[in-house]
């Protein structure tokens, strides 16, 4: 889970993140809780677990799938990165 990889990495962390806005060295976290909305500011680096309504998900049209399945596939090895 995502508390339990902050904790393992030493970062901050948030849970349930509705909406998110990036600073230079930090980051505001919105979420929705029982009495409302709670803004959080959370230094960075940092974990963030997302509610479902945050993810905008589009659709993708069949030509478009068609045309990538003719584009070529790079493939790296760990020692290209």
């Amino acid at each position: 889970t995502g508390q339990m990889l902050a904790e393992l990495c030493s970062f901050s962390q948030a849970t349930y993140a509705s909406k998110l806005s990036v600073g230079s060295n930090s980051l505001e976290v919105t979420r929705e809780v029982d009495q409302g909305l709670e803004v959080l500011e959370i230094d960075l680096p940092a974990i963030v677990t997302v509610d479902l309504r945050l993810n905008d998900p589009r659709y993708v049209k069949l030509p478009d799938i068609m045309k990538a399945k003719k584009k070529p596939l790079d493939v790296l090895t760990p020692n290209d990165l």
